[in-house]
């Protein structure tokens, strides 16, 4: 795709103003970074930051049984929750690989608000359509909504100077009205600190992300980019599709086997998962701390004793602990376990490292 063809979000302008760097994600020109990486993930870890991620999917599924349909096909247990709760959960192929993990909003029975990865959006409705019910309608509504995150320690001060709700359960949303625009408010994040992300409509989303940076500022706090929401995420274990989740990727080799409903009658690829399970799944996603100074990226081989057991599928440099991390799916024959040493290829450099069991940081939130 050509920097012509890349997508812009609503609030590209206040990122131009801001002397963002861009690169291309998901077929969207997102901002990297503004004052640098390292500054935005400490911002967001001690005080608060800003992410404009309205990038990100939206789909409606409407209509009698709405619900029903789509906790049919997704693999967590939408029973579990009710209206006014959100939910992580991963839509599946038969054969158990994974065509997006996104979060899906329990409006009503008759409606479910969906945000999946920007470049799965197309993907996950078209899977929807081919299976919906009559009676049961799947849009896009991609450019219906912006989504601004707020994250850190201060988030709810940020919000509760701006009126909007704070006193919601984590993964709880709430409807409200900021200066008479519409804007969801839901208690979730990509951080592994407490956050919120917004949801105002398309068109007023500049003006609340304005709204927002003031009170960050005011705070402390930062603006942030694409580079500060990788760093704090890698540093969570969290997965990102396209690297720890795949069509190739389950969800049992990615750890991500709590966000299975088991005991629900059926989802998209539940018997080869089940099966799966019985079996024990072939790889399992670990963390890599490093113990010698070096760069970990994804794609690199992990070795012990010198043969390959695996390879990372995501690095950086932690901000946080000073050292490079990474995760990496690693062979279960190889038997591995959290303290273990093994080494990592670096370009024909070997480096020691060590296994861990993500998270990598411990935060104060639940």
């Amino acid at each position: 795709m050509t920097e012509e063809q890349l997508s812009q979000g609503p609030v590209h302008a206040v990122h131009v103003e801001l002397g963002a760097t861009f690169a291309p994600f998901g077929g969207w020109e997102m901002p990297v970074s503004y004052a640098g990486v390292v500054a935005e993930h400490t911002a967001v870890r001690e005080s608060v930051g800003v992410f404009d991620v309205s990038h990100l999917g939206k789909a409606l599924v409407r209509g009698t049984g709405a619900a029903a349909f789509v906790n049919a096909a997704f693999t967590n247990d939408l029973d579990k929750i009710g209206p006014g709760k959100a939910q992580y959960t991963l839509c599946c192929t038969p054969s158990g690989g994974v065509i997006d993990d996104l979060i899906a909003y329990y409006v009503s029975p008759e409606e479910v608000f969906l945000v999946p990865n920007a470049a799965n959006t197309a993907d996950v409705v078209a899977a929807l359509t081919a299976q919906a019910p009559e009676g049961v309608t799947v849009d896009s509504c991609h450019r219906d909504f912006g989504v601004i995150a707020v994250q850190g320690p201060k988030s709810p001060e940020v919000l509760g100077a701006l009126g909007l709700p704070t006193d919601i359960e984590y993964m709880g949303f709430a409807d409200a009205t900021w200066e008479g625009v519409p804007v969801r408010v839901c208690r979730s994040g990509y951080t592994g600190e407490i956050g919120f992300e917004l949801l105002p409509r398309w068109d007023d989303s500049e003006k609340l992300f304005r709204a927002v940076l003031e009170q960050v500022r005011a705070r402390g706090g930062q603006v942030a980019g694409l580079g500060a929401r990788d760093t704090l995420r890698t540093e969570m274990g969290y997965p990102l599709h396209g690297h720890e989740l795949s069509l190739e990727i389950s969800p049992l080799e990615a750890r991500c086997g709590w966000a299975i409903g088991w005991n629900k009658p059926k989802f998209w690829g539940k018997e080869t998962l089940a099966d799966e399970k019985a079996a024990g799944p072939a790889r399992k996603l670990w963390g890599i701390k490093a113990l010698d100074r070096g760069v970990l990226r994804a794609g690199q081989s992990v070795l012990r004793d010198g043969e390959a057991i695996g390879e990372t599928t995501s690095g950086t440099f932690s901000p946080t602990l000073k050292v490079g991390i990474a995760l990496a799916l690693l062979d279960s024959d190889a038997g591995v376990a959290a303290g273990d040493e093994i080494e990592v290829d670096v370009r024909g450099r070997v480096l020691r490292a060590e296994v861990v069991s993500p998270p990598f940081v411990k935060t104060s939130t639940k």
